[in-house]
């Protein structure tokens, strides 16, 4: 039965993707869904969107090993991430009726800064994708109890999320998801249930995790503790804030007012709901007992599923897995989507100006493809990774490279290209030097460093004599901060 549920359920999930893949006439469609999504599906989609593999089994499997403090960038930073985007970022960009975030870069510091911040969030994507794409491997290997290798499983998961993403674009990933936050949502709050009753009580999984020191969110040691709590926190919280996929649920929004409501309201539920998988994982600890503590010691990630193969009955594992597959799916359709617009858009463009837009949607649509083998490829390669660590460490590229321009284009009239170009390539070559020594990393965190550098160089090259090039090549001196 469960087994029949999960196809029965991807079946739908592309039948769904290719009805919504009618309405698709031109790029606008396919890269923001014509600008026309209202409040209700866009707070879907961005809940849906940050509601991934990472949430369900790494953040619960982090918890139950660290506490709260070791899920410090996602929940806690990547819901933030969601609300400072509504309150700071949404109405500027809507107003400005772009297709991507690289367009913005464009229209404020020009070409160079576009292809750069473009390659910048294209490549971020990378290890959010692939932890979509292992948790797949991962569930279907489960379900098939080993008949599914990972991998295998790797290649029929991405393939599904391929299909309606590839012909539908957002009007596809949108009403999926307006479906699967449904599935989400109702699946968590079930299971719960079931488990907090096997532990006992919701009383008793709380008192549990608070004997166990779950609660403990900040740091008991010195300033070098704080630092690197600090670093981890601002990592989600404002690396993800230059991204395609939040900057495409922005603009596809059917006026400035959702645009500004969407993400706020998605951020808060997506922190709320994302507590209910510690709640689960902490409840498994309790009832498991030594098989429990073997998990933790093998795979943390595989706690909470066992949970329910093991002790719950058919209906709540077709709920968990449903919900499951909707976290994965969602995130995974929406990170396929998201570097592939951004590619064609502001470095294929840029490579092959004059494109008409029907061919920009074929390369839009090709580039999905592209982007789906390449991300199986390394999501193979880097088995063994767990799918927390993958997220994370994505969100570090656009923090030090692309996040200092963005803020400072918007909220800064004397920001010039000169201090964007400084404060991309200060922003990583710094970030780079502290990865390459493990000395300095350990003494300082990479992420927090390229940001500083980041700033400095922003501030710095918008401040000093520029030195820019025309149209014909040439250059040109000016003084003061005035040319942009």
């Amino acid at each position: 039965m469960l087994i029949t549920f999960v196809v029965l359920y991807l079946v739908a999930s592309v039948a769904i993707g290719l009805f919504a893949a009618k309405r698709v006439k031109n790029t606008a469609d396919y890269a923001v869904a014509g600008r026309s999504l209202a409040l209700p599906v866009v707070i879907a989609t961005t809940f849906a969107t940050w509601f991934g593999s990472e949430t369900v089994l790494g953040v619960s499997a982090r918890f139950v090993s660290g506490g709260l403090g070791a899920v410090v960038e996602d929940p806690f930073g990547a819901s933030m991430c969601l609300i400072f985007v509504g309150l700071f970022f949404a109405y500027k960009l809507y107003q400005k009726n772009l297709i991507t975030l690289g367009d913005y870069y464009r229209q404020r510091f020009g070409r160079n800064i576009e292809v750069i911040c473009s390659v910048i969030i294209v490549i971020s994507y990378l290890g959010w994708v692939a932890a979509q794409v292992t948790a797949l491997g991962l569930v279907f290997n489960l379900l098939s109890q080993d008949a599914i290798s990972v991998p295998a499983g790797m290649a029929i998961g991405i393939s599904v999320v391929l299909v309606y993403t590839l012909f539908g674009g957002m009007w596809s990933v949108a009403l999926t998801d307006f479906v699967q936050m449904i599935v989400i949502g109702l699946g968590l709050i079930a299971i719960a249930w079931f488990a907090a009753d096997l532990a006992g009580g919701a009383g008793k999984v709380f008192e549990y995790a608070s004997t166990e020191g779950k609660f403990q969110f900040f740091p008991t040691g010195g300033a070098k503790e704080w630092v690197f709590f600090f670093a981890a926190a601002i990592t989600m919280m404002l690396g993800s804030i230059p991204q395609q996929d939040v900057f495409q649920r922005v603009m596809s929004s059917d006026s400035a007012e959702t645009a500004v409501r969407g993400p706020v309201i998605g951020g808060t539920l997506y922190f709320l709901f994302a507590l209910i998988p510690m709640f689960v994982v902490t409840a498994a600890v309790m009832v498991m007992g030594p098989e429990a503590q073997a998990l933790l010691k093998d795979d943390p990630q595989k706690v909470l599923p066992t949970l329910v193969m093991t002790k719950m009955p058919v209906m709540l594992q077709v709920a968990f897995f449903g919900a499951l597959l909707s976290a994965i799916m969602s995130t995974a359709s929406a990170t396929l989507l998201a570097p592939s617009t951004a590619f064609v858009e502001n470095i294929l463009r840029n490579i092959r100006p004059g494109m008409s837009d029907a061919a920009t949607l074929r390369a839009m649509r090709l580039s999905v493809l592209v982007l789906s083998g390449i991300v199986l490829a390394y999501a193979i390669t880097m088995q063994g990774t767990s799918i927390y660590e993958l997220v994370s460490g994505a969100y570090q590229v656009p923090l030090v490279g692309a996040f200092v321009p963005l803020v400072f284009g918007l909220y800064w009239k004397r920001a010039t290209t000169q201090g964007a170009l400084a404060s991309i390539v200060l922003g990583l070559g710094t970030w780079l030097t502290f990865i390459a020594t493990p000395a300095l990393s350990e003494a300082f965190p990479q992420q927090l460093a390229g940001l500083l550098a980041a700033l400095a160089g922003m501030i710095l090259g918008s401040l000093l004599p520029q030195r820019l090039q025309d149209h014909k090549g040439h250059v040109h001196h000016f003084q003061g901060s005035t040319a942009a």
